[in-house]
């Protein structure tokens, strides 16, 4: 029995990252989708976001079963508890991903960003791509150093989000009504695409030591 759950374990953990690599792949498409007003790659993106609900599904399904036919206690119980809310903050990641790729779409064949804000918007691209590439790498190795680095990007996705609205006040900005909308949405998403890859952090620097609040991770 103990061979099995050994097993299933390993799957589930195989699962996130497989759901991770799906969210870098939808975030780095939708952010080129954006950029270079491609509504095929929009559209894609769009697409794809089932795949990992249904990814997701599975994991649920996976972590149910486990607790319920192993019993799982101490860290292993924890492991499931945690593997839960990863895969629902991957979710999320994948919803923004997913709102990105909408908003591109609804602009086209015009572009959602002003001129005024490329700069910012591809930088936020740019720091987001890095957070979801090195939520990959921390569950596989665990690496509370990546967890670090997954803070620090997020710090620059706020401080982003921050400029993109300070563009929006800023003397001379000319863009459109849609154009402020879509600044306004599409900072937001981005900020928050970070704020759960911060949560996928958090969960991991507590299993690896006990950690509640994450903080161990700026090492």
């Amino acid at each position: 029995m103990r061979t099995l759950f050994t097993a299933e374990m390993s799957e589930l953990a195989d699962d996130l990252v497989t759901m991770a690599k799906h969210v870098s792949s939808a975030i780095d498409r939708a952010s080129e989708a954006l950029l270079t007003q491609n509504v095929e790659l929009a559209q894609a993106v769009i697409a794809d976001d089932a795949k990992l609900d249904d990814l997701e599904e599975t994991v649920d399904e996976r972590c149910v079963l486990l607790i319920a036919q192993q019993q799982p206690v101490s860290l292993d119980l924890r492991t499931i508890i945690a593997s839960l809310r990863i895969s629902a903050s991957l979710e999320r990641m994948g919803d923004l991903a997913q709102h990105v790729a909408e908003a591109a779409r609804r602009a086209y064949p015009d572009g959602a960003i002003p001129a005024s804000h490329r700069d910012t918007f591809e930088a936020m691209a740019e720091a987001a791509s890095q957070a979801a590439t090195e939520i990959i790498g921390l569950l596989e190795t665990r690496d509370l150093n990546v967890a670090a680095a997954i803070v620090s990007d997020d710090d620059k996705l706020d401080e982003l989000h921050d400029a993109a609205y300070s563009g929006l006040l800023a003397d001379g900005y000319e863009g459109t009504t849609q154009e402020t909308l879509d600044v306004s949405l599409l900072s937001r998403y981005y900020e928050r695409f970070g704020d759960h890859a911060v949560g996928v952090s958090r969960r991991i620097v507590y299993l690896v030591t006990g950690d509640t609040k994450g903080e161990r991770a700026r090492i």
